[in-house]
């Protein structure tokens, strides 16, 4: 198999919303990209039923989950207290933020403190949604991704296309040429050899670096620990090797105790990729103390708001900040599967992203546009590990984009007049009655194969049944009086049948 090396990219001049039908295009034309996809996530998603099995009772697991999230979230301004009072008592230094680029801010200042020239990077999707490396990149400061996935996406200069496999649309041989053209020399597209280069590539850069960066995937409020979750060693290399360490998270990623992490991590590794548990989990408590053997000799915090606070109190959406990022749901989107994370064209994709996206963003009119990248099935909820309703948010989310009137204008007549028709009995039947002539211009061979947009819409992957002359509304008062024939003639009154006559 082979395919683009950047197959479904946004494309700079592409906005969410205004392109996600040319790059949904794009990815429903990549052979490639479709079967990797969909191998992937059916690993996965048998991974994570397999694992749901072995632990025992799943739901009641995934209502203590549910539990802890939600309390933590209805209570996230205590938690968050005394998850700052704990890293400062171990000696580290804690920052609010309010949007990313107050972040960013903080980031560089800590690099100018340091005269930082080299920042080695684990695995961050709060560093993705804020353009870090974008903005370290402008002050001459190079940042290298120390995930395997995340340094292949580096190398091609895309962004990550999933939750958990970033570079889940590559192929080993799309991977060697990006390893070719790094090193100047050729490379078999082989696992050993393609992983071999980049832990020898890697290894300098955790010596070298300034500072090491790494995301959160659970703040201990009791301790003010930090939890870091991987099936590589990158996380433990990039935390304790460099002299500094700074960690970006989103606000809502804590768990009051570690009585909490515990059922938390148990879902994210079996929800995430199968496992009873990540090969790599550290638990980090402050910077480097007396006679500790290794660590850092700074801990710095960023804790991110950037529009996750305008979730919280909402009756609807304040849910949403319950996810722990095992991309579960991705995994299970039939839309996701046959697509792919880049159509989305924002950093978190799938059913999680085309909620959290115009949440965060507050842009209904682009990013609002992604509530339509869903069949609505209910897939995402059912194997969600902390029970989001994702599906019921994104009916909310299409609501409000037709309440805030930014749909388009023949969409908007063209549900006004659905909805006049189908509020009076005259107009329904005139209009039932005429759809069965107007359609017979487009019938071929019993069936609705293309038509003028927007049915085009529909018929360029499928086909429509051709309406039937009368509809079952117009036969129904005729066979109200064959039911009625039939239980007269075929049954006598105290309900027994008539004896047949000889």
């Amino acid at each position: 198999m082979s395919g683009s090396a950047a197959t479904g990219t946004a494309h700079p001049d592409e906005r969410i919303g205004s392109g996600l039908k040319s790059r949904a295009k794009r990815a429903l034309g990549d052979e490639f990209l479709r079967k990797a996809v969909a191998f992937t996530t059916d690993k996965l998603r048998k991974g994570r039923l397999d694992a749901a099995d072995m632990l025992g009772d799943w739901e009641a697991w995934r209502e203590r989950a549910r539990a802890i999230r939600s309390h933590t979230i209805s209570h996230l301004d205590y938690y968050l207290g005394q998850f700052a009072d704990n890293v400062q008592k171990r000696g580290g230094h804690v920052y609010f933020c309010s949007d990313g680029r107050e972040a960013v801010k903080t980031f560089l200042s800590i690099a100018e403190r340091h005269k930082a020239k080299l920042v080695a990077k684990g695995k961050s999707m709060v560093s993705e949604e804020i353009h870090l490396n974008h903005h370290l990149e402008e002050r001459g400061i190079e940042a290298i991704e120390t995930d395997l996935g995340e340094y292949i996406l580096q190398l091609a200069r895309e962004t990550p296309s999933h939750l958990i496999i970033p570079a889940i649309h590559k192929n080993k041989s799309q991977i060697a040429a990006l390893f070719e053209e790094d090193a100047g020399r050729p490379f078999e597209p082989e696992t050993k050899v393609l992983a071999a280069y980049a832990r020898q590539k890697l290894r300098n850069y955790f010596l070298e670096a300034d500072i090491g960066l790494t995301g959160c995937n659970f703040g201990v409020a009791e301790s003010g620990s930090i939890t870091l979750v991987s099936n590589e060693g990158n996380g433990r290399m990039v935390s304790t090797l460099p002299k500094v360490h700074v960690v970006v998270m989103g606000m809502e990623r804590l768990v009051p105790t570690f009585e909490d992490l515990e059922v938390v991590l148990n879902m994210l590794a079996r929800s995430a990729t199968g496992q009873k548990l990540t090969t790599y989990t550290s638990i980090l408590t402050g910077p480097k103390q007396e006679g500790d053997l290794d660590g850092p000799e700074e801990l710095h915090v960023i804790i991110l708001d950037n529009g996750r606070s305008n979730q919280l109190g909402d009756p609807i959406f304040q849910e949403v900040l319950n996810c722990i990022r095992c991309a579960a749901c991705l995994n299970v989107c039939p839309v996701y599967r046959h697509v792919g994370g880049h159509t989305y064209g924002t950093v978190y994709s799938g059913p999680i992203g085309a909620v959290l996206t115009p949440l965060l963003q507050q842009d209904m009119k682009e990013a609002g546009t992604l509530a339509y990248a869903s069949s609505l099935c209910g897939a995402c909820y059912e194997a969600c590990p902390v029970k989001i309703p994702l599906h019921d948010m994104l009916v909310h989310l299409r609501h409000r984009k037709v309440k805030m009137k930014l749909t388009s204008l023949p969409e908007r007549v063209a549900f006004k007049s659905y909805a006049t028709m189908f509020g009076n009995i005259t107009l329904y039947k005139l209009a039932t009655r005429s759809a069965y002539y107007a359609q017979l211009p487009l019938v071929r061979e019993g069936k609705i194969k293309s038509g003028p947009p927007p049915l085009s819409g529909w018929t360029q992957s499928r086909f429509m049944p051709m309406l039937p002359k009368r509809s079952f509304r117009d036969r129904w008062a005729e066979l109200q009086q064959e039911l009625a024939q039939r239980k007269t003639d075929g049954a006598a009154p105290n309900g027994t049948r008539k004896e047949e006559k000889r």
